[in-house]
């Protein structure tokens, strides 16, 4: 017998609308597998049963009321937001015990999007201090860890979602991307992880980012999941900084998903611009062996020397601290914070505004130089992390806030480029080690050309399928 959570979204999504699931059974299915999991994967800090409850009853109102053609697009799929953006009525943490009490009075506008699509919200993710590390662990919550190895990290900072997806306990998440965050524990957890478009899902009403770092995005089993959600996500709103062109009249996300992406030129290379970084074996073999893929795909792939300039990542430091600086801390509320957030502060407390504007202005100059040998090529292909998932602690087990972060750095040597040039970017669950961990590949596209990457990342999933691959968990 099929289980619910062995369906993808799209599969749960049609058995709604035939009336062989109904929303209900959907929705307790996954809050029962929470109840009884998620103290094993740390992948939710809110659970909100009953307010998916009363969603999924609304959903089977509608299968009633409504015409076919007037059912939302996600009516009665389960699917969590991550505790950074707000759902109304219900505790934003932010992962802070400096925020520990704290409520959205209204919904993020993407959520809104989602709610009125006709998702089921089973509750708010696991993510680190406002999202500030590459790994999960807060004062708040248990740390998220990957199902496949759970001596080991989920990834940050979207880790709780992608331990949800890859444990069964959602069929798809949001999560969001500012340095890697979606990418990050999409590849030590085996799933797809797409951060779109600079500026292609707004960050209203609250969401700011000169830069146009951070964009919300989903994390799935499959690359169709994923374009399904996104298709629900994108949108702008007035005020914001960056808009992208919208699809041509009549396309989706989804629907380049579905069409081969045609002979590409693909470039490659696996230098990192963060100094003294050196790949893990099991990466190189994932990165050859996607290298492989997309060459008997038929694909012109070329290798290229590193695009980014060494004094990239001490830019970005710059912008990341000052990022922290800027996070709503409460009044009070600066003693319970974390260590490294403390630290990031700091430091940014030390950069003069214009000693800021010299790091943003090199961070424009460094991506110019790139993109101008970046867009001669349909995709480029990296790994996405320099190793294969580490353990729970790693980063904080030297006891010093510099080195851990040093130990973030060196870790995510490679996700941060294209929140920096705003390109479209993937993780893809194409490899598994010896010791059955994923390593993920990363490919990214030119800017505002979702279509070319779902399509392409569509494409390597037929010729080498991976939701067949489940962690021992994901039966329990």
């Amino acid at each position: 017998m099929t289980h619910i959570h062995e369906l993808s979204a799209e599969r749960q999504l049609a058995a709604v609308r035939r009336r062989e699931l109904s929303p209900g059974e959907i929705t307790s299915h996954y809050l029962d597998r929470i109840s009884r999991l998620d103290n094993h994967v740390g992948a939710f800090i809110t659970v909100t049963a009953e307010l998916a409850e009363r969603q999924a009853q609304k959903a089977e109102e509608r299968l009633v009321s409504d015409t076919p053609a007037e059912l939302p697009p996600l009516l009665g799929l389960p699917l969590p937001v991550k505790d950074l953006d707000m759902v109304a009525g219900v505790r934003c943490t932010s992962g802070s015990s400096a925020c520990a009490e704290q409520f959205a009075s209204t919904d993020s506008a993407f959520v809104a999007e989602l709610r009125h699509a006709g998702a089921v919200f089973l509750g708010k993710t696991n993510t680190p201090e406002f999202g500030l590390s590459c790994y999960t662990e807060n004062d708040i919550a248990p740390a998220a860890r990957t199902p496949w190895d759970l001596t080991r990290s989920a990834g940050g900072s979207s880790g709780g979602a992608a331990a949800a997806v890859a444990a069964g306990l959602a069929p798809v998440a949001q999560g969001s991307d500012g340095g890697g965050s979606i990418r990050i524990p999409a590849s030590v957890c085996g799933l797809v992880g797409l951060k779109p478009t600079r500026g292609r899902v707004t960050a209203a009403p609250d969401g700011f980012d000169l830069l146009g770092l951070a964009v919300a995005g989903p994390i799935a089993r499959t690359v169709a999941d994923a374009a399904l959600v996104l298709d629900t996500m994108a949108g702008n709103r007035p005020g914001d900084y960056y808009v992208p062109p919208p699809l041509p009249a009549g396309e989706t996300f989804r629907s380049y998903a579905a069409r081969e992406p045609g002979q590409l030129r693909v470039a490659r290379f696996c230098r990192t611009h963060v100094p003294g970084v050196e790949l893990h074996p099991d990466v190189v073999a994932a990165y050859d062996d996607a290298t492989g893929a997309l060459t008997a795909l038929g694909h012109h792939v070329e290798e290229i020397t590193l695009p980014f300039d060494p004094s990239l990542a001490e830019r970005f430091t710059v912008v990341w601290a000052a990022m922290a600086a800027t996070a709503p801390v409460p009044e009070q509320g600066e003693d319970l914070l974390r260590p490294l957030t403390r630290w990031l502060r700091e430091r940014a407390t030390r950069t003069s505004a214009a000693d800021y504007v010299h790091a943003a202005m090199g961070v424009q100059q460094a991506v110019r130089s790139a993109m101008s040998v970046l867009q001669d090529y349909d995709a480029v292909l990296t790994p996405t992390l320099a190793a294969p998932p580490v353990p729970v602690g790693y980063f904080t087990a030297g006891g010093d806030v510099a080195e851990e972060f040093q130990r973030m750095m060196a870790f995510t040597p490679f996700t941060a480029m294209y929140n920096l040039t705003g390109q479209p970017a993937v993780s893809l669950p194409l490899y598994w080690n010896a010791a059955g961990l994923p390593i993920g590949v990363m490919l990214a596209c030119r800017p505002n050309d979702e279509a070319t990457l779902l399509s392409l990342s569509a494409q390597l999933e037929a010729a080498r399928p991976w939701s067949g691959r489940i962690p021992p968990l994901w039966s329990v």
